[in-house]
């Protein structure tokens, strides 16, 4: 059975403001961005929000946004944030906060109200995959409550049972989604709770790890 590889709004702890893609958005993938609101001139769009780190976002806008324009951020869980729209490259806008925002308390608030989609945070980790008797040591690229994308020069077939293990969790028995260009996409036969995703993420910034 195929799956289809699933691209949801990407967190980052990185302090600098997304730059455009070079590719657009794929119709090979299924996307489930979250919603936010932009307000430009007291007038209030819908965006989609592609990515966000403590600097700044990526937004799929609804309507042509110059260069330089003020806005303000509304997302579900979290207060108004100010910027600038640094870039516009139809559809999508960079946006630079006027100062950096706490991405994990962020993430943290959305324990207080339900949470519709599993964000997925970008880090810059070793996880261990056990593939029935054989261990491969790979680069985390991205991590959710609901799963894990990896770096793998070694092909692993999708179907594939195998036990994730990040330091400082206990070993997660997961599935291989999909695999493509070079990275594996893996879901978790259960949910990690989003305190202790929380945690180590708090723990993989104070070990000065390079989360993007």
């Amino acid at each position: 059975m195929a799956f289809q590889q699933v691209e949801t709004t990407l967190y980052s702890l990185s302090e600098i403001s997304p730059e455009p893609e070079d590719r657009r958005d794929s119709s090979r993938h299924m996307t489930l961005y979250g919603v936010g609101t932009l307000l430009i001139n007291e007038r209030r769009e819908l965006c989609l929000i592609k990515n966000i780190n403590a600097g700044g976002m990526m937004v799929r806008a609804y309507c042509a946004i110059p260069q330089g324009t003020r806005v303000n951020v509304e997302i579900k869980c979290g207060q108004p944030i100010a910027g600038t729209v640094t870039w516009f490259r139809e559809p999508n806008a960079g946006i630079s906060f006027n100062r950096p925002i706490d991405v994990i308390d962020l993430l943290s608030a959305s324990l207080t109200g339900p949470r519709p989609r599993m964000p997925r945070i970008a880090v810059d980790s070793i996880v261990t995959v056990r593939d029935g008797a054989s261990i491969h040591r790979l680069r985390a690229c991205d991590i959710s409550q609901g799963g894990i994308k990896v770096h793998s020069e070694t092909a692993i077939d999708p179907g594939s049972e195998v036990v994730v293990t990040l330091a400082g969790i206990e070993p997660q028995p997961a599935v291989v989604r999909w695999s493509e260009g070079g990275q594996l996409g893996l879901t978790f036969n259960r949910s990690l709770p989003l305190p202790v995703l929380v945690e180590w993420l708090h723990d993989q910034r104070s070990r000065g790890s390079d989360p993007r």
